[in-house]
């Protein structure tokens, strides 16, 4: 097998003492026996390596990972595991993928980036919550997500240990940890615990981390956090110990170091005026902060520093005077290293009491300076019988000062870590906690001393409890899959643990020294040698020293300086010093002693010298079993931690110190642990999606374990490199890699062949296509050499027929010019001899005519005379004619017999002529009246007639005069004749003169030409200027067009922000009702705990003191709500100014439109005074007088309507606060004072006025809308009516105009009849205007009665319920009813509780029409509207809305109840709506559906009211929906193979992921998803849910859809490959399918998938030239830049023919995306919502025709 694998071009790496591996290239094969390997390196040379032999097997190097493996998120799912494949994937994901996160197993490796990067923000916490830990790229957060996970299942307490090096990131590691652990357990929400563990840090950095030359902050202790979690999961509170302080540093540092950083930050604010007490300096001042020579860091600023220390402190519960304490404590140490002592005699030293430091450290401290100065040189000796003072010289003078200061420092240290813990104290009882363990790692420097042996203890013994962990892991991975477990031999390190802690060991041996009176550092190292140099393999002696010693390492040996040892290990302080200290004023200092005093005799060591004092040593070691003993009862977690370079490069490794690291840490002995075994570890399943092309047809079966174990013996001949176990199938390490390098041969040899195929199927095409063109070619030269023949012939014939045509042309032209002058001569003749007839006979018509005159006024002369002579005769004869008759009846009459015959019967015709009389007097009466009205009219129009006739007399002279005018012009016409044949002669000289202008002309023109050009060139500078002022127009056309959508994305930006405040009143809502229910129960568990006060023990007073706890969240949770409501109150006072502004505005529009409808009334006026029976006549005006004084009454009703309103929203607000207050005084704590919180009902009455002044001003705005639109419409009738005045005078003047042009007998009874019939036409109208004018009269005082009655009845309204709106009255309207249901007021809740409450959406869904409680509640409230019960109606729309908010709030759960109550609220407003009566909504009505119209009730605010519960209801199906889908989508769209046979499935190491690839016959897929997308669209479609909110309910799931997909392909490295694009464009087009098939590829969904179409691009575009990479920039535009260089950063190979991206071509992308400006925020928000509208959509259902089954159970509701 290793003959097979070491051929020619096989790739190997090659030790290298710079980059420690280099890769390299096989040139030959080798072969068992050679003794050399010939290679050629990376940069081209060549090498011959010589083979080294171990138990007479070559060491042959390492092999080289497929570049398909290079990369990975976990280094186990590497084939070949070793060293430099280990480095290399390392290198290959933090250089090239700036990826700074990789598993190793159960190991976290995290390298510095030195830069900040954006993948710690909440959307990443958010993104990994809830995830499986392989399911995910690598991150801090994945380990905390685990330990959560499992301590919340399993019930098992974690611990995260974070190592390193200094400067390697493992506090800002830590911190991370625990913000997760905060963000996802909710206790930003409690009690602020994570701002207090945070706010530790900067506390712990300042006193604990100092400048070393590898780090600038480095942690000079460890430290192990607990945090504490309830049963909840909630954090509670934590708990911090701290490990070996280096207290040596704040009396000595090296070069390029520094002290803590507290002292820095206090020498920079000595300024300050509160320090000025502290007598402080610069740095260098003082010995022990400038013994490093560079007191400063680059890019640090102590001063501010300070301040945010100060800030911690704060938080931490350290108030100004505690902390200025602690800082004079700090001060004294600094003065007292400045204090000098002087050498007297060899053994004699004194310090001067005039020393300045001595008396600044004094007088901070309180002590006496000669006392302290004389314990500084002296010290005590106790004998037998006698005690004296010994003087010491000045070496111990000076360590007994630098002991006293690191005494003082590390009582401080303890002092300010136990007041941490107090601030982080659980509030209740813990139930479990995570650990987070912040520890130094392996440590060599030049010079190790004993702090450096301490931490290397405790590595090799955090080393030891990390191989024992990986190798029970192995262990139990073998059992659980039936794997033969063999015993692996891995390093342990006991033996030198032992070395260290054993009897007789090194610390053991320390401690003895230290106790002997005279023992050294030198008489300990001979102990060493001579007890260890050569029992213990692990312990060695140096050459050239005899003070110094070395010990093996499981990382490295290191050699450690005896010097200062024993010193360091009994930290030993002049007791003489300590008690005067104790003597001193300073209250802290005092506090720190007396800690020290009051140690429990438990932590004393058991030892026959229990008097004397622990050792440092023995107290770290106690300490440490502690820590491994609490490590041992959690579950580890591993998180290690790599300093990439020591220059802070950002993004660069050197391998060197990263292999240094990797051995330190115990990352490769993981890996070592996993080689030995079988690494490589492949489901059944995902061995056979990989490796099927190396499987035949007849190799698969039913069963794929089986054909796992038929192929598998066949491809690996050895059986010993691989086992099956129960669910997988393990590989020996390099087997993988075989497999790989037999499945790239067989697709090497498939794609051969396919190139083949492809190749010769391109050559037969090709020559069948020259075989076609040839062919082409002949057949087009044929038919040209055809086509010229034929050219030839044409030519030939065209030109015979052309001198054809030619020769006939010419003799036509000749004849036509003969025929011509034959006509000219004939045509002249003729025309002449015409003319004469003409003249002829014109001159016998004249005489004719004056003949006919003559004769006619001859004939009329005769017939005069003749008729007079007539009439003269006839006259004559006449008169003697009457004279004789006149004579007869004279006599007649004086004869008696005559007068009686002629008064017979008079008598009777006298009676019956007198009632004859009597009547018409009466007709004429009638007559007279109706004359004397008509009269008027026909006498102004008759004026008016009169007029007119007069003008068209007028007109009819002027037509006269124009006859005689014509006859005029005739004449004119021949002069001007004559005057054209003058002119024509004029003409010909004229021709003469015009040559000789034509040449001045000509000049002109040349001149004119000139200035033509000049002309020219003006005009195409104005054209320029015409171009630019076009595109500055357009320019601010776009610009208009930007602002209109900057316009419409605010106002949906505006709905959104309101549509979230609206949920967030609802959830504030909700809470206040918890709370409320909460808070009655703990009053009445109160009372119970009073009422058995007697019999309470001590444990009960534990839960009553919880409950104090409980109650004091509640206090802040209430108060955070006050805030909250407090922030809404100033945002609707802001509302109601921009609403006063509306308002403003409309009055002002309204005043406009008044002044326009007054103007036209004055023009109509004055239009009436010209014209009869117009629209401005009498009646008219009577009528505008009587509609004007109406709405002067409407206004002022308005006016006292309003005031009525205010008046009565204030004793309703006060009535809820009196009910409010009330119950918030009855739920009161006996022992606490909540008169500051909601309980009062100061945010209900605020809330309460607020919600009245908003209904207030909207009542006022629809009123001044509705006076605006009835103004418009005023407005709109008074110009149709002066449109149609105008109109009928232009058909007047048509009349009248036909009528002139009629006889003149026919015009008067024409105009005449024509005015009758318009008179009449207009007197109907007016008649009809008159009738409408007095109906709306009629009901305008209706109306009025109506508000004066309402007035009247303030008192009963009142009282109305304010659970849903304080409403002051219903505005009422009159219309018939029909259509309705009757239910009584004491019915109202079994309706509300069977209909709502009760009812079953499922079958009312499938047996019922949609929508059908809705129907019935609004034909209750239509019944209740019928009888003018506005208690009934209000009453049931409140209990309607409260029961649905408790409803959906019982069973938001429930997409269905949900669902079915979104479309029941949406079609009860559209009722509302519909039904309103309002036009704009009633047009769209039938007449049945108009009829059946509201009568009484305006119901605009309600509706409003449900506008707002359906976008609540609406929300919480939006959650419901996601929540379900949500679980669906990664598996579906990522992970399951859509495309059978084109993805590639790779290895994934020790961390499976949960769901990557789709087991048979189960698992989630794509059509999980689109079955349940089908499942609510059939479900919405059932319960009748509007089309509109259908496409908004797709658009929002189709977002989540795509941000959640495209989110985890952006924390997922494995899924950013081209397979993976091809699945995802697949998939994206399966859902556009769906659309299509649903009919909602209008409503905007499709466009929600926009990013996750260009991600599936990128992922497949060619990533290589410049050219690629503007593609990519201007193709991805719905990906930000951040978005983009992620995804090419993750992308990975899955096969070897796909290649990476390069680092030229990411260069080249950042630089194409450099010009956008966009957030830096990685993934996408899934929890945005877009806002919802609900647009009225009328229904054709009638009220009549709607039954109610019996099922409902409604029979108590009668229809009407």
């Amino acid at each position: 097998m290793t003959s097979n694998l070491y051929v020619k071009h096989a790739r190997v790496w090659v030790p290298d003492q710079a980059e420690v591996w280099r890769p390299a290239e096989l040139l030959r094969d080798y072969t068992p026996g050679d003794t050399s390997l010939l290679l050629r390196l990376d940069d081209g040379t060549e090498l011959e390596q010589k083979l080294s032999k171990e138990k007479k097997e070559p060491l042959l190097p390492p092999l080289r990972n497929p570049d398909i493996l290079v990369g990975e998120n976990d280094l186990t799912a590497l084939s070949y595991l070793h060293e430099p494949a280990v480095l290399h994937n390392l290198r290959v994901r933090f250089v090239e993928s700036k990826t700074i996160y990789t598993y190793c197993g159960i190991v976290l490796v995290a390298i510095n980036p030195y830069e900040s990067l954006p993948i710690y923000g909440s959307d990443i916490i958010n993104a990994y919550s809830g995830q499986n830990t392989g399911d995910m790229d690598p991150h801090i957060f994945a380990v905390a997500e685990e330990a959560y996970r499992q301590m919340a299942q399993d019930e098992k307490n974690q611990s995260i240990i974070v190592s390193g090096e200094s400067g390697a990131g493992k506090t800002v590691s830590a911190k991370y940890a625990m913000r997760y652990f905060a963000t996802v357990s909710g206790s930003c929400s409690d009690a602020n615990i994570e701002d207090r563990v945070l706010a530790s840090s900067p506390i712990m950095e300042a006193i604990g981390n100092a400048k070393t030359t590898r780090n600038d902050n480095s942690s000079r202790f460890g430290k192990y956090i607990a945090i504490g979690f309830n049963r909840k999961h909630h954090i509670i509170g934590a708990n911090m110990r701290t490990y070996l302080l280096e207290k040596s540093r704040v009396v000595f540092q090296a070069k390029e170091e520094r002290n803590y950083h507290i002292f820095y930050q206090l020498c920079a604010s000595s300024h300050w005026p509160e320090f000025k007490e502290l007598k402080l300096g610069r740095a260098d001042d003082f010995h022990f902060t400038n013994q490093g020579k560079n007191p400063s860091i680059a890019g640090v600023d102590d001063e501010t520093d300070m301040a945010s220390t100060r800030r911690a402190f704060t938080m931490m519960g350290i108030d100004e005077g505690q902390q200025m304490a602690l800082f004079r404590v700090l001060a004294a140490v600094l003065h007292l290293g400045n204090v000098e002592v002087k050498q007297l005699r060899a053994d004699n030293s004194s310090v001067c009491p005039d020393d300045v430091s001595l008396q600044a450290f004094c007088a901070l401290m309180g002590v006496p300076v000669t006392e302290m100065a004389q314990w500084l040189c002296h010290r005590k000796l106790k004998m037998a019988t006698e005690t004296y003072n010994k003087p010491v010289p000045k070496e111990q003078a000076l360590n007994g000062r630098d002991a006293l200061a690191k005494h003082i420092y590390a009582r401080l240290f303890d002092w300010i870590v136990a007041r941490i813990n107090t601030a982080l104290k659980a509030v209740g009882k813990e139930h479990s906690f995570i650990g987070v363990l912040d520890i130094y790692g392996f440590e060599t420097f030049e010079v190790n001393s004993f702090e450096q042996f301490c931490i290397n203890y405790a590595n090799e013994k955090l080393q030891q409890q990390f191989n024992l962990h990986v190798f029970k892991l192995e262990q139990e991975e073998y059992m659980k899959e039936d794997i033969p477990w063999i015993l692996i031999d891995f390093h342990d390190n006991q033996p030198c643990i032992s070395l260290i802690e054993a009897k007789m060991g090194i610390l053991d041996l320390l401690d003895e020294e230290c106790r002997m009176p005279k023992g050294s550092d030198e008489s300990w190292a001979q102990k060493l040698y001579s007890s260890h140099e050569k029992s213990s393999s692990h312990f060695l002696k140096p050459r050239m020293s005899n003070s110094a010693f070395i010990v093996l390492h499981f990382a490295d040996k290191v050699e450690y300086q005896c010097e200062g040892f024993l010193e360091k290990n009994k930290d030993t302080v002049n007791q003489e010093q300590i008690s005067l200290l104790r003597s001193a004023e300073c209250g802290l200092l005092l506090e720190l002693l007396q800690e020290e005093e009051c140690v429990p005799a438990q932590t004393r060591l058991k030892t026959p010298q229990s008097s004397t004092r622990k050792s440092v040593g023995l107290q770290f070691r106690n300490s440490l079993h502690l820590l491994m003993d609490s490590l041992s009862a959690t579950a580890a977690h591993y998180v290690r931690c790599i300093k990439p370079n020591d220059h802070k490069a950002a993004f660069t490794l050197d391998p060197v110190r990263a292999m240094q690291q990797l051995r330190a840490c115990g990352v490769l002995e993981t890996i070592r642990i996993s080689a030995a075994g079988f690494p490589s570890r492949w489901t059944y399943q995902e061995f056979l999606t990989r490796y099927r092309v190396l499987m035949t047809q007849a190799d698969m079966l039913p069963d794929r374990n089986l054909t796992c174990k038929k192929v598998l013996p066949r491809l690996l001949q050895d059986e010993g490199k691989y086992q099956f176990g129960k669910s997988k199938i393990f590989f020996r390490a390099g087997q993988v890699a075989y497999l790989e390098k037999l499945r790239s041969d067989r697709l090497r040899a498939a794609c051969v062949r396919i190139q083949k195929t492809i190749r010769c199927w391109l050559a037969r095409r090709k020559y069948i296509a020259l075989r076609k063109a040839a062919i082409t070619i002949q057949r087009h030269t044929r038919g040209l050499l055809a086509r010229r023949l034929v050219l030839s012939l044409r030519r030939s014939r065209a030109a015979l027929v052309i001198q054809k045509y030619q020769r006939m042309w010419a003799a036509r032209r000749m004849y036509q010019r003969q025929r011509e002058g034959a006509l000219l001569l004939q045509r002249l003749y003729r025309a002449y001899a015409a003319r004469q007839e003409y003249q002829r006979r014109l001159h016998e018509r004249k005489v004719c005519v004056l003949q006919r005159w003559v004769k006619g006024w001859r004939a009329r002369v005769w017939y005069r005379r003749v008729r007079a002579a007539v009439v003269l005769l006839q006259s004559c004869v006449r008169r003697m004619l009457a004279r004789r008759e006149l004579k007869r009846l004279r006599v007649e009459a004086r004869s008696v017999e005559h007068f009686r015959k002629l008064n017979v019967g008079m008598e009777n015709k006298i009676m019956q002529l007198q009632r004859k009389i009597d009547e018409q007097h009466k007709d004429n009466r009638l007559l007279e009246e109706r004359l004397s009205v008509m009269g008027a009219s026909h006498t102004a129009e008759q004026e008016r007639l009169i007029g007119q006739l007069e003008r068209l007399k007028g007109v009819e002279e002027e037509s006269r005069n124009q006859s005689e005018r014509l006859v005029f012009l005739g004449a004119e016409l021949a002069s001007s004749r004559q005057e054209v044949e003058r002119c024509c002669q004029e003409q010909q000289e004229q021709q003469q003169k015009a040559q000789a202008e034509r040449e001045a002309w000509e000049q002109r023109v040349a001149e004119l030409n000139k200035q033509n050009v000049l002309l020219k060139s003006e005009k195409e500078e104005l054209n320029k200027l015409i171009l630019e002022q076009q595109e500055k127009t357009e320019e601010q056309q776009r610009a208009h067009e930007e602002n209109t959508e900057r316009l419409q994305s605010d106002l949906n930006e505006e709905r959104c922000r309101y549509q979230n405040l609206l949920s967030e009143h609802h959830e504030l809502e909700e809470r206040h009702s918890d709370l409320k229910k909460q808070q009655s129960l703990t009053k009445a568990s109160h009372q119970r705990s009073e009422f058995f006060s007697s019999q309470t023990d001590v444990s009960e007073g534990g839960v009553s003191a919880g409950g104090c706890g409980a109650r004091e969240r509640k206090v802040v949770e209430l108060e955070r709500d006050k805030h909250t409501l407090q922030n809404e109150l100033d945002s609707r006072e802001e509302q109601l100014l921009t609403s006063k502004a509306k308002r403003q505005e409309l009055e002002s529009a309204n005043r406009k439109l008044k002044r326009e409808l007054s103007e036209i009334r004055e023009a109509l006026s004055k239009s009436s005074e010209s014209h009869t029976a117009a629209p401005g006549s009498l009646a008219y005006q009577v009528v505008l007088e009587q509609l004007s004084s109406a709405n002067e009454e409407l206004e002022l009703r308005k006016e006292e309507v309003l005031i009525l309103r205010s008046q009565l929203c204030a004793p309703e607000s006060q009535k809820s606060k009196e009910t409010d207050g009330a119950s918030g005084n009855s739920s009161r704590s006996p022992t606490f004072d909540l008169h500051e919180l909601n309980e009062d009902g100061e945010l209900w009455m605020a809330y309460q006025g607020l919600k009245d002044t908003n209904r207030l001003l909207l009542s006022q705005l629809q009123s001044e809308t509705k006076m605006r639109s009835t103004l418009t419409e005023e407005v709109a009738a008074l110009r149709s009516a002066l449109q149609g005045a105008t109109e009928e005078q232009a058909r007047q003047q048509e009349l009248l105009k036909d009528t002139l042009r009629l006889p003149q007998d026919a015009r008067v009874p024409t105009s005449l009849q024509h005015e009758i019939n318009r008179l009449t036409t207009h007197n109907l109208e007016l008649m009809e205007r008159t009738e409408r004018q007095q109906g709306e009269l009629r009901l305008l005082r209706r109306q009025l009665k109506a508000y004066t009655r309402r007035a009247g009845d303030t008192e009963v309204l009142a009282q109305g319920s304010l659970e849903v709106m304080a409403m002051s009255s219903l505005p009422r309207r009159e219309r018939d009813c029909s259509g309705m249901l009757v239910c009584r007021t004491e019915d109202q809740g079994k309706l509300l509780k069977n209909l709502i409450t009760d009812l079953r959406p499922r079958g009312v869904a499938v047996s019922m029409m949609p929508g059908l409680p809705a129907y019935i509640l609004f034909m209750c409230l239509r019944h209740a509207d019928h009888s003018n019960d506005d208690q009934r109606a209000t009453t049931l729309l409140n209990a309607t809305i409260h029961t649905i908010k408790t409803l959906i709030k019982r069973k938001g759960e429930d997409f269905e109840t949900v669902s079915f109550w979104l479309a029941n609220t949406t079609c009860f407003l559209q009722c509302l709506q519909q039904y309103s009566g309002e036009e704009v909504y009633s047009r769209h009505n039938t007449p049945q559906q108009n009829e059946h119209c509201l009568k009484n009730f305006d119901l605009a605010n309600y509706r409003k009211v449900l506008c707002n519960l359906a976008i609540r209801i609406y929300q919480q199906l939006i959650r419901c929906m996601e929540d379900t889908l949500q679980p669906l989508i990664v598996p579906g769209m990522l992970e399951q193979d859509s495309i059978q046979g084109v993805l590639g499935v790779k290895a994934t190491g020790m961390r499976k992921r949960t769901c990557s690839v789709t087991e048979e016959g189960g698992g989630l897929s794509f059509d999980s998803i689109v079955r349940q997308l089908s499942s609510f669209h059939t479900t919405l479609l059932q319960h009748g849910t509007p089309f509109f909110l259908l496409g908004l309910i797709s658009k929002q799931l189709f977002r989540s859809i795509a941000a959640t997909t495209l989110n985890s392909l952006l924390l997922r490295k494995d899924m950013c490959s081209w397979s993976k694009g091809l699945q995802i464009r697949y998939n994206v087009c399966q859902l556009e399918d769906w659309l299509q098939e649903k009919g909602l590829m209008n409503c905007g969904a499709r466009e929600m998938l926009e990013p996750l179409i260009q991600a599936a691009q990128l992922l497949q575009m060619k990533k290589k030239t410049k050219e690629e990479a503007e593609a990519i920039a201007s193709m991805c535009t719905a990906l930000s830049a951040v978005q983009i260089v992620k995804i090419l950063n993750l992308y990975t190979p899955v096969n070897e023919f796909e290649e990476r991206v390069s680092s030229s071509f990411m260069k080249t992308i950042e630089e194409c995306l450099k010009p956008r400006k966009e957030s830096s925020q990685l993934l996408m928000d899934t929890k945005t919502l877009f806002p919802v509208t609900f647009p009225f959509s009328p229904s054709s259902v009638s009220l009549d025709t709607i039954q109610i089954p019996s099922s409902l159970n409604l029979a108590f509701l009668s229809r009407v």
